[in-house]
């Protein structure tokens, strides 16, 4: 294959993906573009997991798109319906048109004399490449092919399952189950298997915060009935998007408060004062580890119906029957599903260099959560973790789609930003206590507290300041005189 030249490549036809080709094209519409997806679907995330009950843990308000309202009845929604919600937007957008399947980055180096990236592609067996002006990283930073194992020892004797790897015929019904895990995945699994298996065991080695929140979002259904559809969607998303933000607030401001208000929660859920002091009190504030929800109650729901249970203690090993723990007691299972959390690799793991020299993430800062220093004419777009991915993939990508209007305004070539001499202490570019964050805390690119060098995780200060960033002020532009091709 002969190298393909085009001025944006996209990586990635995820959520975030699809809206930075919208948002480029939206604005910059000369520009040509293509997405390079490494599966044969669009989608990412909510094609790739086929676990039971897979759904978004975030309302769909503000998970979906904001150019493109959602309509569906739930707001809490399964992961099939946004796989559908996401193809519909690819082909009204014309997005679709631009994605490149089964199509693997391997590298990518850029070159400075000719202010391109030279990008190197595997698909169908064969390597080629890109020559490109922009790139753009929708990946999200998940190891979608190597996930976190704490590689339990032991002999089990019945059926272990990864939810990133789900057997497509695996049949549960009349089996027990054991979930290992209590984040988001394990509080999706167990009451959606609770439904057929025998009994379904939530095995914890730390209790986690679980909010239950209404699946329909009354006000939302409410100002679809008497609004357009775009001007229901855009106020319910405002409203959804504020009452998170004061959400986590709350929480890092007034924690036990919070502890309070969410033990109440769940003891009117579940029934049981002592359940939820023994199971579903962490011994962190809540939102210093994501915090999860449980639609409609669900989760609770299994408890309190005596399908499902929790048990919290560390696992020793795995036995023929089951799991056993550290205090000599065994879950009895016939199959065990290891929700143990991902693996965070960046930018699709993919190697990234420049003028020949490999690239160490670690010591670029990232510039309004978008661009890193050291990497000329290269975006990534990472969501946020305390609120919906979409809400800050919309605030990244609306940002790189005004950056490349003023290339394009100003006749530069390239863009890369540079951080002072004074940026003072830097942390981890995603500061949280999860398990597959604090993993790689020292992989990640530098943040500080002040803008463009912060990445706050607060999407009135993130907004504020990244859409109306002055984008002189630690950037440098770049110019050369070689003829390219483009």
């Amino acid at each position: 294959m002969t190298d393909s030249h085009v001025d944006v490549l996209i990586i990635g036809a995820g959520i975030s993906g699809i809206d930075m080709a919208h948002r480029i094209s939206e604005r910059c519409p000369e520009l040509t573009y293509t997405i390079a997806e490494g599966r044969d679907r669009l989608g990412g995330t909510w094609d790739l997991f086929r676990y039971p009950g897979v759904r978004s843990d975030s309302d769909v308000y503000t998970l979906s798109f904001p150019f493109r309202p959602w309509t569906g009845e739930k707001s809490i929604v399964d992961g099939g319906s946004l796989l559908t919600y996401i193809e519909e937007t690819a082909r009204a957008t014309g997005v679709g048109e631009h994605i490149e399947y089964g199509t693997r980055i391997v590298s990518a180096d850029w070159d400075s004399a000719a202010a391109r990236w030279r990008v190197t592609a595997t698909r169908g067996g064969e390597r080629f490449g890109y020559v490109v002006r922009f790139v753009a990283f929708c990946t999200g930073y998940y190891d979608y092919e190597d996930p976190y194992d704490p590689e339990f020892t032991g002999d089990f004797a019945g059926q272990v399952v990864h939810p990133q790897f789900w057997p497509p015929d695996l049949d549960h019904t009349g089996k027990r189950v054991v979930v290992i895990g209590s984040g988001a995945t394990a509080v999706t699994v167990v009451p959606a298997m609770a439904r057929d298996a025998a009994h379904v065991t939530m095995v914890q080695r730390t209790p986690t915060y679980v909010l239950a929140q209404p699946s329909i979002d009354i006000i939302g259904r409410g100002l679809a009935k008497v609004l357009p559809a775009g001007a229901a969607h855009r106020i319910t998303r405002a409203k959804n998007t504020v009452m998170q933000w004061a959400l986590f607030q709350a929480c890092r401001r007034w924690p036990d408060r919070m502890r309070a208000l969410l033990r109440k929660g769940a003891v009117a859920q579940v029934g049981s004062a002592d359940i939820v002091d023994e199971h579903f009190r962490p011994p962190y504030d809540p939102w210093e580890q994501r915090l999860c929800i449980a639609p409609d109650g669900d989760l609770f729901k299994a408890i309190r119906s005596g399908d499902a249970s929790v048990v919290t203690g560390r696992i020793e090993r795995f036995v023929p029957s089951g799991v056993r723990l550290e205090n000599g007691s065994t879950v009895e299972a016939d199959i065990i599903v290891t929700a143990t959390g991902l693996r965070l690799r960046l930018l699709g793991g993919i190697a990234i260099s420049v003028d020949g020299v490999a690239a160490d993430l670690s010591q670029s800062h990232a510039y309004h959560g978008t661009l890193l220093s050291g990497l000329p004419n290269l975006a990534v777009c990472i969501g946020y973790i305390n609120l919906s991915w979409t809400v800050r993939a919309d605030l990244t990508a609306r940002f790189v789609a005004r950056l490349l209007r003023k290339l394009l305004d100003t006749g530069a070539d390239s863009v890369v930003p540079s951080p002072p001499a004074d940026l003072g202490p830097t942390g981890p570019f995603m500061d949280m206590q999860s398990g597959y964050l604090a993993r790689a805390a020292d992989l990640m690119p530098r943040v500080t507290r002040r803008y463009p060098w912060a990445f706050r995780q607060n999407v009135l200060l993130d907004s504020w300041a990244t859409n109306r960033a002055k984008l002189d002020e630690g950037l440098v532009f770049g110019r050369v005189r070689a003829e390219v091709d483009a």
